[in-house]
């Protein structure tokens, strides 16, 4: 087909990879749904889809099951100095990279169709709109896009005919010889993730999911430019009064981020709204306040644990359809089930791995990293706001881990480097011990850690009217192994709080680790009276376990080595006074 741009680098860009990969042919997507329906009709026939009966427009994926998700293994930063990479992470020159990936790409599409996605992150309205392109031979892939970006003709008006954009390479590094039959899920054994975040260009290879970790490149976007692109919901918060707040907060996976923002909140007059789950980016504006905007156009969650209890506004937005469930079980009246979907689990269903699973089968119905993607636009509470490329004014950032001893249920940090240091410093109990995770980007950077904490630091130095910092922490537990904090809806108590100290009336106790209030500065009416005593013990603060924590923060530290913040540094010796 003729080349609907006129954009020189783009079209030599695609004639180079077409060269190298030699599909049978190239396609340019549209993002229509004349578009959708005909390669999800495509991908049924194969074999890789299957129609939901129950859910309109939507459709249940099994992949196969040595390709279920990215391989941390296998994913790279590769920048020209080493150091630039950062501790954290893998490390190739991005030449002998180059020189790798290549020839796993050479004639990867042959008996494919090769799909050149234009995408726009953030609004079509922006005044800088961040561009890209996606070239794969997934049609999987495609369709994931039309969900998750605002991909096809609408962004690709905006590229003119020399507009900077993102380039995004992926193959499922499966070609077809003559007459060879597909499978459902094509994908090679071997795989690649490769930032090259000095070119802002990002290759995979391998994978049938396509992920190309599009934050590590935009995080480097965001520092040269002197923004932030962070791994974080934003929600709107009303009071009873009328006052709104916009909040934006940092998880890492399976400490309630999604169920957060969509929080149904369980005391009267209160209402929350989201603008998005998963990524925010967070620019100054001429007011001097940062302004938050959500770069995307669906939400991709994590399915088990997501049900009606805990995050009703969720199963609403998937009951509207337009979705794909991936490695989630297949009900047999053509729905979705995994585990924490519902409190009783169908009599039968077919698992993630295509096998006939039953309450009493010994392996887990559906994969525990299986997903859905939804379009936003289709929560039932989504705010009105959250396709303003202007974004909403953050009034407070929260950071928040998985731990069960130690860490409050909230404190407020005691100013912005404080706050960072909360942030640095976010920690999750796993099998293997404490892991951190920064702002919950580690996964995410595309570049050295140390640096992206001194750029968060740096913020802090230009304006007055910074958002307040918070930690929380929802799975404190007491000596018997219970959750403290009933969670959930109860959240929202937490949230009218912060709004509170925002507000400046509100108390709280000056502790080592921050302002913590007393469970008499939370709003606890309708709880249980039973409850109230955890929740003191939610909010405790022990010095011995944070005594206790100060070496294992040390250890985090010198992982960064010469790059830490001083500012940094110096905070935690102010916390080691504090505690003394």
């Amino acid at each position: 087909m003729t080349a609907p741009t006129a954009h020189r680098g783009l079209l030599e860009w695609v004639s180079e990879v077409a060269a190298l990969t030699t599909p049978d042919r190239v396609v340019w997507c549209d993002g229509s749904p004349l578009e959708w329906r005909r390669l999800t009709d495509r991908l049924v026939e194969a074999g890789t889809l299957v129609r939901l009966e129950k859910k309109p427009n939507s459709f249940w994926c099994a992949s196969d099951p040595a390709d279920v998700a990215r391989d941390e293994e296998h994913t790279y930063l590769c920048t020209v100095d080493e150091a630039d990479a950062g501790p954290t992470g893998n490390w190739m020159d991005p030449l002998d990279m180059k020189i790798v990936m290549t020839e796993h790409y050479r004639g990867s599409m042959a008996g494919r169709t090769m799909y050149v996605v234009p995408f726009c992150l953030g609004p079509l309205t922006a005044e800088k709109p961040v561009l890209g392109v996606k070239i794969t031979d997934s049609a999987y892939v495609v369709i994931s896009m039309h969900v998750m970006t605002r991909a096809g003709s609408a962004a690709l008006e905006l590229f003119g005919e020399d507009a900077e954009f993102v380039r995004c390479l992926h193959s499922v590094g499966a070609p077809l010889k003559p007459g060879q039959a597909d499978v459902p899920w094509p994908c090679d054994r071997t795989r690649y993730v490769t930032q090259f975040p000095e070119e802002r260009t990002v290759w995979s290879y391998g994978s049938g999911h396509g992920g190309n970790a599009l934050l590590g490149i935009t995080s480097v976007m965001a520092r040269d430019e002197g923004w932030f692109a962070e791994h974080m919901l934003i929600l709107k918060l009303t009071s009873p009064h009328g006052t709104v707040h916009h909040i934006a907060a940092a998880f890492p996976s399976a400490c309630g981020r999604t169920s957060l923002a969509m929080l149904e909140p369980s005391i009267p007059g209160w209402k929350v709204e989201t603008l998005g789950d998963d990524v925010a980016w967070l620019r100054f504006g001429d007011d001097g306040r940062l302004y938050a905007v959500n770069p995307g156009n669906g939400f991709s969650g994590v399915a088990p644990g997501t049900g009606w209890r805990t995050n009703p506004n969720a199963m609403r937005t998937l009951a509207e359809g337009n979705s794909v469930f991936t490695n989630v079980a297949l009900t047999d009246d053509g729905d979705v089930w995994w585990e924490g979907c519902s409190d009783i689990a169908p009599d039968h269903l077919t698992s993630w791995r295509r096998d006939d699973w039953t309450p009493d089968s010994t392996e887990p119905a559906a994969h525990p990293g299986s997903r859905y993607c939804a379009p936003i636009a289709q929560c039932p509470v989504i705010a009105a706001e959250w396709d303003d490329p202007g974004g909403v004014p953050i009034s407070a950032i929260f950071f928040g881990g998985r731990r069960a001893t130690a860490v409050p249920l909230v404190a407020e940090s005691f100013d912005w480097r404080h706050g960072v240091f909360l942030g640095a410093t976010l920690s999750s109990e796993t099998t293997g011990g404490v892991r951190r995770d920064p702002m919950a980007m580690l996964p995410f950077l595309g570049y050295h850690v140390g640096d992206y904490l001194q750029h968060w630091i740096d913020a802090g130095k230009d304006t007055a009217k910074l958002p307040k910092i918070f930690y929380v922490n929802w799975f404190r537990r007491g000596d018997d192994g219970r959750l403290l904090w009933p969670g959930f809806g109860e959240n929202a108590r937490i949230l009218k709080w912060v709004v509170d100290r925002i507000e400046g009336h509100a108390t709280a106790f000056h502790t080592p680790v921050g302002w913590v209030p007393g469970a008499k500065a939370l709003d606890l009416r309708g709880l249980d009276p039973s409850s109230h005593w955890d929740v003191r013990q939610a909010l405790t603060v022990d010095h011995d376990e944070w005594r206790a924590e100060l070496p294992l923060i040390e250890q985090w530290f010198a992982t960064i080595g010469d790059r830490l913040p001083a500012a940094l540094h110096d905070e935690l010796e102010a916390l080691r006074r504090r505690l003394d």
